[in-house]
């Protein structure tokens, strides 16, 4: 055999070597492919369930506690107090923080020409002489209307919030000698933006927020919009024997909508699909499958949501929901407050 030939045998022998390590790489890559198809993707995530309960809409605002307004039966719970004539303070009956009685004498004023004390002597007088008839009607009606000018009475029962003059202060006409307040009687005014005031109306629920609430109802709703600041005027009585007072500033909101039974869901729980619709992840055995649903009310990190197919106590995926494929496999990895919240429990969230 000449060098030629096995220079050529090697050659061969090499090459079929060489095929054989490709066949087997080859091989062994495309049973690795296989397996990593085989693999399927295992997600980790938080479930909840979901429940049934009563959901609200509200309107917020801010508010001033303040006298209530006069009505058909009553007068205003508040009044500021001017002086009945012109002339000089005789005397303050009163300290700010008294409570008084309708009728009651506030302050007594001197007159240019006639004192307090002489005032009410001459009506007394014409009194006794009209009840022994020694003195005409028209006389006695003079005395107690001159003793009216003298005096500050009160227009109410309440409390004195404050007396602005003293012994010996000139007064007259115009000047508020001291103001008057039913604390029992009070409101809470707020102005509500227009764009949100729209269903608002006489009986609606509403909630002071102060610690603890106060709870009572609108009772009144301006008919007209402020053109100064787009807002409309609306008023609650608080309930009597309260801890709030006049001119407190609070914030408040108004019951506009009750959905009682409502099918609601964590609000974390309610993602956006790439379509732009709102989806759950429902959980049936280790998979996840995305639902739409139409959402409604949200209150209190809930959601109220609506879907033929889903019903209270479902399991559905918490955290972890975004972003997940329409059908996933996954582990359910909850904190022992998640596993409570995981229940089939149709108790509703405290919506307060």
């Amino acid at each position: 055999m000449n060098r030629k030939h096995i220079i050529a045998g090697i050659v061969v022998i090499l090459a079929a070597g060489l095929g054989v390590v490709a066949l087997v790489k080859s091989r062994g890559a495309a049973s690795a492919s296989s397996g990593d198809e085989a693999t399927e993707t295992l997600v980790t995530v938080q479930t909840g369930a979901l429940k049934l309960t009563t959901m609200h809409r509200y309107v917020q605002g801010y508010g001033m506690v303040e006298p209530a307004p006069a009505t058909a039966e009553q007068p205003a719970a508040g009044a500021q107090l001017a002086a009945p004539s012109a002339g000089v303070v005789a005397r303050v009956n009163v300290l700010e923080g008294q409570h008084v009685e309708k009728g009651d004498l506030l302050m007594a004023l001197n007159s240019g020409t006639l004192t307090a004390e002489n005032a009410e002597q001459e009506m007394e007088r014409q009194k006794k002489l009209y009840a022994e008839g020694n003195t005409s009607l028209k006389n006695l009606q003079a005395a107690v209307a001159q003793l009216a000018l003298l005096s500050v009475t009160a227009p109410l029962s309440g409390t004195v919030a404050r007396v602005n003059v003293k012994p010996g202060q000139a007064v007259d006409l115009t000047t508020v000698v001291a103001e008057l307040m039913d604390l029992n009687r009070l409101a809470v005014t707020a102005e509500i933006p227009a764009a949100e005031a729209y269903d608002l109306k006489s009986g609606n629920a509403v909630e002071v927020l102060t610690e603890p609430p106060v709870t009572t109802d609108l009772a009144f709703v301006s008919l007209n919009v402020d053109k100064n600041n787009d807002t409309v005027l609306v008023r609650a009585l608080l309930p009597a024997g309260g801890m709030l007072r006049p001119g407190q500033f609070v914030s408040l909101r108004i019951v506009t909508a009750v959905h009682t039974n409502s099918l609601t869901a964590p609000a974390e729980s309610v993602v956006t699909d790439d379509s732009g619709k709102s989806v759950i992840a429902l959980v049936k055995d280790d998979e996840a499958t995305q639902t739409p649903v139409q959402t409604g009310l949200r209150e209190n990190g809930w959601v109220e949501i609506k879907a033929p197919a889903l019903k209270a106590g479902d399991a559905i995926v918490t955290v972890g929901a975004y972003g997940l494929p329409e059908k996933t496999k996954i582990h359910v990895q909850n904190s022992s407050g998640d596993e409570a919240s995981a229940d089939t429990s149709t108790n509703p969230p405290d919506a307060k």
